[in-house]
């Protein structure tokens, strides 16, 4: 409590794992300031970035279907969208395994979410920076597989790669290959957040501990910043 009154963080959620399995779930604060309604353990929270891993091994888990390969030309898969040929590409292709660790030389480092009174982009309109998107098209500029830069950008090209292979949206694809075998029941990639999860969900707060305009932001990007979850639904995915 004294670090949340110094960082002006409303509510905090939190699982402890102990030998591979949840030992305890810890609540603390409020998950909306102006109504001052609690935060409990089955309140949902925007993972943010957290939502990369999650996404990860449903990536994997079409390269174990052999649907996807971990080292061929990405854009031998991606239909609806290719990643523009240039100098960089010429000499190294972008593969999944250098989007899933960030070495795919791709752009765009992170995404700032829509709020309530915006239009939603779409992928294309994100991966080609195109408005109503906010940010700047994904490309490649530098070698592939030469060094390690952090790219939310990479995740939006997996996620249009996975979206083309399988013809299904990337939520319904992330629930059947992780979420749902999993029981993470309190989970979602879909954006905007479902009607039936939001009374649930905590409000997003800035530094300053404002709440944001529309209580909290979408993301289309979503395998890259698109995850709503619980301490506990994450604890599941780490322990298995």
């Amino acid at each position: 409590p004294v670090l949340m009154d110094f960082y002006d963080v409303p509510g905090v959620s939190i699982a402890i794992i102990r030998d591979f399995k949840i030992d305890r779930l810890l609540v603390y604060g409020v998950k909306d300031l102006s109504s001052k309604k609690p935060v409990a353990t089955e309140t949902l929270f925007q993972a943010g970035s957290i939502s990369k891993p999650v996404a990860a091994v449903a990536a994997l888990t079409l390269v174990q279907a052999g649907m996807l390969e971990l080292d061929e030309d990405i854009n031998n898969r991606l239909t609806t969208w290719k990643v523009p040929e240039n100098g960089w590409t010429s000499q190294q292709k972008v593969t999944l395994r250098r989007l899933l660790s960030h070495r795919a030389g791709t752009t765009v480092h992170g995404f700032g979410g829509y709020d309530a009174s915006d239009v939603l982009p779409s992928l294309v309109q994100v991966l080609q920076g195109e408005p109503p998107a906010n940010t700047g098209a994904i490309i490649v500029d530098r070698t592939p597989g030469n060094a390690f830069r952090y790219s939310g950008g990479g995740y939006v090209i997996m996620q249009q790669a996975l979206i083309d292979v399988t013809h299904r949206p990337f939520a319904q694809i992330a629930l059947d290959a992780v979420l749902a075998p999993l029981a993470m029941t309190r989970s979602t990639y879909t954006q905007p957040l479902p009607q039936e999860f939001v009374p649930a969900a905590s409000v997003g707060h800035d530094h300053d501990g404002n709440a944001v305009q529309g209580r909290f932001h979408s993301y289309p990007e979503m395998a890259a910043a698109g995850l709503w979850t619980t301490p506990r639904d994450l604890a599941l995915f780490l322990i298995d």
